[in-house]
């Protein structure tokens, strides 16, 4: 990359001559590739992209040889907790539980305070590197949240959450939940406390959004509650629901209905409401439910999913799946929820799944789920000025080194991308105007400290799993290795 001194006004980066740029064509309403274009975008913005801008210039970058693409927009990720068990969760369901590790092992593997704020460092670095600009933290409020996450550079929008119970196991078979709704009250007031203050960051670039946790640990009047803050606020609402089999049962044994039928019951259903993986409804095979309405009451009320394929894959659970929700005009999101915090190949792992679900190579291809982790994830936070390269959209935009030996033969692009190079080929990353990725290093996060401090932190709460587990279980038991340790030096 070239730049030519900081001199002029406005402050204008110029991308020269772009091999590829991948622009948003609003009449067709879909994505499209120009060859040999200029992009000028300020921090206000982007201020031109088509042939040669002459207007002023503070930075000019010889842009051939690149991709540049929109910035990806993460709809769902937990980045305080999930990145510590990387070795821990990869290969655990409970199974006597649908093969979730919800209820049995996720609360036993918690990082401490200091060790949250190193994977919300590693994560988000991880998320820039892999070309996401805009993520949904879905996270517990802790101190020094909003400056930890402004300092980042990305776009984050912030879903502290709450609720009125908390669920656990006594035995790894049967779960159970302990209610206690008035601490959910006001969990749910420090949460849109900490919403207002994010929206009136000085950074501009973080915002809120209402996260009661899970459909099945939540009264219905905080549900109902919490949309109407969200209303209030005009905000974003999301919500984690048919996300296990155990939730669906739950759901149906207390109110006879599905989980997505009583949520339309309650009136929660709507445009501003993000489901967390809307995985079980009434036409999935695993449930057996006479119905088959669930999909096209989210269709109907242009309820958001977010899809979050590659945590459920490794479990053997998929949604069934993304190419009937897209046809069936729901609008779909693309998550990472835990790790690996790569959006690429969450987006590689959605194509698969589909795919393999349909039986059909034809299911869901690379522009269909590069939409939804654009254009999808943009109109389930509410946005129209991101997730897009248009003018008077946000200047979040990632440049993809065309070079890179895995990027090539070059025909197409995107597919390259998502099938086979991932983050290795992302060179430059700009959110706002500002530049936050360079030569594939992030230049607001120290990784690789980070990632230290991540590991240090897991050795810490693998000392503490087995006196949080019902049984007591040691780590070695809880969390077998792959392979025997059969000595050490």
């Amino acid at each position: 990359m070239t730049t030519t001194p900081e001199t002029s006004q406005p402050e204008t980066t110029v991308l020269r001559a772009v091999d590829t740029a991948i622009l948003w064509d609003a009449a067709r309403g879909s994505h499209a590739y120009h060859h040999g274009i200029d992009i000028a975008f300020t921090a206000a913005g982007i201020t031109h992209c088509g042939p040669a801008y002459s207007g002023p210039v503070a930075r000019d970058v010889d842009a051939r040889g690149l991709m540049v693409m929109p910035g990806l927009v993460n709809v769902h990720a937990h980045p305080t907790s999930e990145p510590m068990n990387k070795g821990i969760l990869d290969e655990l369901g409970s199974k006597a539980l649908y093969m979730s590790s919800l209820y049995e092992f996720m609360p036993l593997f918690r990082p401490d305070a200091e060790g949250g704020r190193a994977c919300v460092r590693m994560g988000l670095a991880e998320l820039l590197k892999s070309g996401v600009t805009t993520v949904a933290d879905l996270s517990v409020a802790y101190d020094g949240w909003l400056d930890l996450l402004a300092e980042t550079g990305l776009r984050v929008v912030i879903a502290p959450m709450y609720r009125s119970a908390r669920w656990f196991t006594r035995n790894g078979h049967v779960v159970e939940y302990e209610w206690d709704e008035t601490a959910g009250e006001a969990a749910m007031a420090d949460a849109l406390r900490w919403i207002d203050r994010a929206n009136q960051h000085p950074s501009g670039r973080l915002s809120g959004m209402v996260s009661p946790s899970q459909i099945d640990t939540c009264t219905a009047g905080l549900l109902r509650e919490s949309l109407s803050e969200a209303e209030r606020r005009n905000i974003p609402f999301t919500l984690h629901a048919a996300q296990s089999r155990v939730e669906f049962d739950e759901i149906t044994r207390r109110h006879g209905l599905t989980p997505i039928a009583w949520l339309d019951s309650l009136g929660i259903l709507g445009p501003r409401t993000l489901l967390g993986h809307g995985i079980f409804l009434d036409h999935h095979s695993w449930v057996h439910w006479p119905t088959r309405t669930d999909l096209q009451r989210l269709a109907e009320t242009g309820t958001a999913v977010a899809h979050c394929p590659t945590v459920f894959s490794r479990r053997g659970i998929m949604l069934e799946n993304f190419g009937r929700y897209r046809a069936a005009g729901v609008t779909l999101g693309i998550g990472t929820d835990t790790y690996p915090l790569n959006m690429l190949e969450e987006m590689r792992t959605a194509a698969i799944v589909a795919r393999f679900d349909e039986g059909n190579a034809f299911a869901a291809g690379a522009g269909e789920v590069f939409h939804a982790a654009t254009i999808g994830g943009a109109t389930a936070l509410g946005r129209d000025d991101i997730g897009r390269i248009a003018l008077g959209a946000k200047a979040d935009l990632v440049a993809v080194d065309l070079h890179h030996p895995m990027m090539q033969p070059r025909r197409d692009p995107l597919r390259s991308l998502i099938y086979v190079a991932a983050e290795r080929a992302v060179q430059h990353v700009w959110v706002d105007g500002a530049q936050v990725v360079r030569d594939g290093t992030v230049l607001t996060i120290d990784y690789a400290a980070a990632a230290d401090a991540v590991d240090a932190a897991q050795r810490r709460a693998l000392e503490r799993a087995p006196a949080l587990d019902y049984a007591n279980r040691p780590t070695e038991v809880l969390s077998p290795l792959s392979l025997p340790v059969a000595g050490s030096a």
